[in-house]
């Protein structure tokens, strides 16, 4: 077979799983998001029962994600500092990234000193919102709102709400049995 029949095998292919998800699910994914099952990779990757990683996520290192949680696409999870380990019914939204280690002092230090390294650390119940920043040593608590686009910079306790860049505490998540409240500090 040579590149222009291969080429167009993949672009029949392609068209194929896009008509299928637009009808069936009323959605346009990338190529690889739409070609492989996202419950499926995440078995593959040892995840608990229930959870999904789309294809387009980048996964190095040690990793543990709880039963049903879900990893959206374009997301980095980083445990090649350290280990990550993400609860159970989490949402980490798309382009979320999730380090266990940096390289600020040795780059400064011209070499001389090494990488920073620590775990990170996802309680259960907790939404993690789109772009969010998780550096190296942190723990987010149980139940917890991080705001899309937020650097987290500071261990957050459970119930906690947290936006911003850096990261501030800005409310509380408020459970009484079937009801979830979000309340906002006043400034």
């Amino acid at each position: 077979m040579n590149a222009a029949d291969l080429k167009n095998k993949l672009f029949n292919l392609y068209e194929e799983q896009e008509n299928f998800l637009k009808e069936k699910y009323d959605r346009s994914l990338s190529f690889q998001d739409g070609l492989f099952d996202r419950f499926d990779r995440a078995k593959k990757l040892g995840f608990d029962e229930g959870s999904s990683i789309y294809n387009s996520a980048l996964v190095f290192g040690d990793v543990k994600i709880g039963i049903k949680t879900w990893i959206g696409p374009y997301v980095i999870l980083d445990g090649s500092g350290g280990n990550i380990k993400i609860g159970d019914y989490c949402s980490i939204s798309a382009g979320v990234h999730i380090y266990t280690h940096d390289s600020v002092m040795w780059a400064l230090s011209g070499g001389k000193l090494g990488f920073h390294k620590a775990n990170v650390l996802i309680g259960n119940c907790a939404h993690i919102g789109a772009q969010t920043i998780i550096k190296a040593g942190i723990t987010i608590g149980s139940y917890c709102l991080i705001g899309a686009n937020t650097f987290v910079n500071q261990s957050v306790e459970d119930y906690s709400i947290l936006a911003g860049s850096p990261g501030k505490i800005i409310g509380k998540v408020v459970l009484q049995e079937e009801k979830i409240t979000l309340e906002y500090f006043k400034k």
